[in-house]
């Protein structure tokens, strides 16, 4: 379900956003969107190699995108709180799922198949593929959904009615720039996997 648009003045606007998600779902195409905004900086996942409390040293009028800080939400929730806001991105999770298939053997999927599932292939040998990424799916949606409950900037975008939902994002946090531009990189295909509509 979208949310109605949050009930804030441009005073009260936060002035960084951290965008988060599964991975799979539009992340690659709303940071190239958002890099056409003059009055924004955006990154995709600029700070993921990093530790400590650089890891999370986002500068101000900063959109991050980044599907692992949803494995950092307690130190999200302690550093910055309600002092950001928050987007959601969304996709369906199956469609979700099966991408993440088609990419098994590298990045996140790959670490949560045989790390955080612990020895699942030969423990659980009838647990397949395809169940063990909506399992993935499942996780970090859940843990996403937990903790914007509590926040008081959120937003959620659906890949399905991204242009819609970009308006709406432009509008939360007063962006400016090329926005033509920006939602014309909403109908390319960016970092699609093979027989994957996007990414």
């Amino acid at each position: 379900m979208t949310d109605p648009r949050p009930p804030i003045g441009a005073s009260e606007r936060p002035d960084r956003i951290l965008v988060l998600c599964t991975g799979r779902c539009g992340s690659t195409t709303l940071a190239q969107a958002c890099g056409h905004f003059g009055n924004w900086s955006v990154a995709h996942e600029s700070r993921s190699h990093l530790t400590g409390a650089a890891r999370l040293e986002f500068p101000p009028r900063h959109i991050e995108i980044d599907n692992r800080l949803s494995w950092f939400l307690g130190r999200i929730e302690r550093d910055l709180g309600d002092s950001a806001g928050y987007v959601h991105l969304l996709r369906d999770p199956e469609e979700v799922a099966r991408s993440f298939a088609r990419r098994s053997g590298q990045g996140i999927l790959r670490a949560y198949r045989q790390d955080i599932l612990t020895h699942t292939r030969w423990r659980e040998p009838k647990s397949t593929l395809i169940e063990q990424c909506r399992d993935h799916v499942d996780t970090v949606t859940a843990n996403i959904e937990a903790f914007l409950a509590t926040r008081r900037h959120k937003l959620t975008i659906r890949l399905e009615s991204i242009e819609r939902d970009f308006d709406r994002l432009c509008d939360w946090i007063g962006a400016q720039g090329d926005l033509d531009a920006a939602r014309a990189e909403l109908a390319r295909r960016h970092n699609a996997s093979t027989g994957d509509p996007a990414a």
